[in-house]
């Protein structure tokens, strides 16, 4: 090939290459018109309307009805106050293990392969699949009086199911992959040289995770504990069949609201369920908080 026809070749490609980002960079011949976009609008804001907007504002509503005395004591009431607190309760106690677990299995997965790491990952997935109602029959079906540690749990003076402790355990089945499926795609993605790195340099293993692991993935874990902490509050199957529905006892806000409904006190029902709206709202609140921290960092 001479020195001619090499420039010239090199032209066509030069002169092809502009041509190609010219015609990326035209402006598409079918553009659709305005009234699709609009209209695709109006269909999102109807549908956020019906299926958020309208229901906040059918439980404000009835639960103002009889007016703010009768609200107020119905969320002042003994039973309401005791579910509020077994419902916080319940959610500490699920945040704070799904978090330790959740830290735990993700270094794991990310940082070691083994065989069954696949498998492993799979069966934290579980809650995802399991209905909350099978989850809690299994449950009775492991821990009750008839239960396969039934008798163990008899000999010992513990009590699980129809108890405080069901409730919790209960909460923690539900809510546990929520931290996990926030922190394995961080780990994963950040691989592990760095941490390798500040070992051969003589760093030890919770100088490690705190100066060079935990900055990666601090905005992944305080989201994934801001579901979970969502997730847990709002928990009623698993909840409603292990607890027994004892009020005062082993009832949490969802169970409570129940009740009230099914004893047509709507408007003490409508009354305790605004609570959960708060904290949703407050929940919804912190998330947006932490996305816009992120963002800023």
């Amino acid at each position: 090939m001479t020195k001619n026809t090499h420039r010239t070749y090199q032209q066509d490609i030069v002169g092809d290459g502009i041509s190609s980002i010219q015609k990326v960079r035209e402006p598409h011949q079918y553009r659709s018109g305005p009234g699709i976009k609009y209209a695709l609008i109006g269909i999102c804001i109807l549908f956020l309307f019906v299926m958020l907007v309208l229901p906040l504002l059918v439980v404000v509503t009835n639960a103002l009805r009889d007016g703010w005395e009768a609200y107020k004591e119905a969320v002042l009431d003994e039973y309401t106050i005791r579910a509020l607190q077994l419902t916080l309760f319940a959610t500490a106690a699920a945040v704070v293990v799904n978090t330790i677990f959740g830290l735990f299995a993700s270094y794991l997965l990310s940082k070691f392969y083994f065989r069954g790491r696949q498998i492993l990952a799979a069966l934290i997935d579980i809650p995802f699949s399991i209905s909350p109602v099978i989850a809690g029959l299994v449950f009775i079906l492991t821990f009750g009086n008839v239960g396969w540690m039934g008798d163990f749990l008899k000999a010992h003076d513990i009590k699980i199911v129809f108890a405080v402790p069901g409730v919790v355990l209960a909460t923690v089945f539900v809510t546990f992959p929520f931290v996990f499926r926030e922190l394995f795609p961080v780990m994963n993605a950040q691989g592990k040289d760095e941490e390798e790195a500040a070992a051969l340099m003589g760093a030890g293993g919770f100088t490690i995770f705190r100066r060079i692991t935990f900055p990666h993935i601090r905005w992944a874990l305080l989201y994934g504990v801001i579901l979970c902490a969502a997730r847990a509050m709002g928990e009623f199957g698993a909840v409603s069949v292990i607890s027994g529905h004892l009020r005062g006892k082993t009832n949490t806000l969802p169970l409570h609201v129940e009740i009230l409904y099914n004893e047509f006190n709507t408007t003490a029902a409508f009354a305790v369920s605004s609570i959960l709206v708060v904290l949703a709202v407050l929940i919804l609140i912190a998330r947006n908080i932490v996305e816009r921290t992120k963002d800023l960092k």
